[in-house]
């Protein structure tokens, strides 16, 4: 199964903050950054910022909730402590950041590991969300899950700018900062609209339309990923 990018949407660059989680990695020894870093400028967006912290729950949280208020920073992807060691804690620093946990990325990046380290993908709990309007996934520490999830599914998620997107802030905001937010909400659900061309499993599908669902405000509903197309 590959992913399209619909070439008629136009492409929106977005900022993307990346955390390196790790005691014993430093910006020097330090490989999964740096492939994110370079996989992100080579799809055209810019890397806000490279950082390095410890796998200390307080550390992980005081970083990532810097990046959500920061006015420079869209996106953020950490990399790594996704793990079971007792020191894997990225999970519990991110999660009570989110508004809504975006369940399908877990999903589909299970779905892709799999073919590479079978049922060893079992062992990572990979996961995505949307804090105040920042999207943020955190990925296993290996430069192979890295690739995995930036090659088939944020590359794809991040390249196109229209679909059923809303802004998740407060009504109450400026209008330059609701034009902001609403960017990057478009930004990531776009690339939904644009990749359900795809040759989806049913599964693959239930997954796109219940999170549609979830996200856009009351009223009709979405029973298949391509309405989303035809609604956007």
């Amino acid at each position: 199964m590959t992913a399209r990018i619909d070439e008629s949407r136009p492409f929106i660059p977005v900022r993307i903050a990346v955390l390196t989680i790790s005691d014993t990695r430093t910006p020097k020894t330090d490989k999964s950054g740096p492939l994110l870093a370079s996989m992100i400028t080579e799809a055209g967006h810019a890397v806000a910022e490279h950082a390095v912290a410890p796998d200390d729950e307080k550390e992980i949280r005081k970083q990532v909730k810097k990046w959500i208020k920061a006015k420079d920073v869209d996106v953020v992807i950490t990399t790594g402590g996704t793990g079971f060691t007792g020191r894997d804690v990225t999970p519990e620093a991110v999660r009570p950041l989110f508004d809504k946990e975006i369940e399908g990325f877990s999903v589909l990046f299970h779905m892709l590991s799999y073919q590479t380290v079978g049922t060893s993908t079992a062992q990572s709990r990979a996961c995505g969300g949307l804090a105040k309007g920042t999207l943020i996934f955190s990925l296993p520490g290996s430069p192979g899950a890295c690739k995995d999830a930036w090659e088939g599914i944020l590359k794809f998620q991040l390249a196109t700018a229209t679909g059923p997107a809303r802004s998740s802030r407060s009504c109450r905001a400026s209008p330059r900062a609701k034009r902001r937010r609403r960017r990057r909400a478009e930004v990531f659900w776009g690339g939904f609209s644009a990749t359900s061309g795809c040759d989806l499993s049913a599964t693959s599908r239930l997954q796109i339309r219940n999170l549609y669902n979830r996200f856009l405000p009351p009223g009709p509903r979405i029973s298949d990923p391509q309405q989303a197309d035809d609604a956007g």
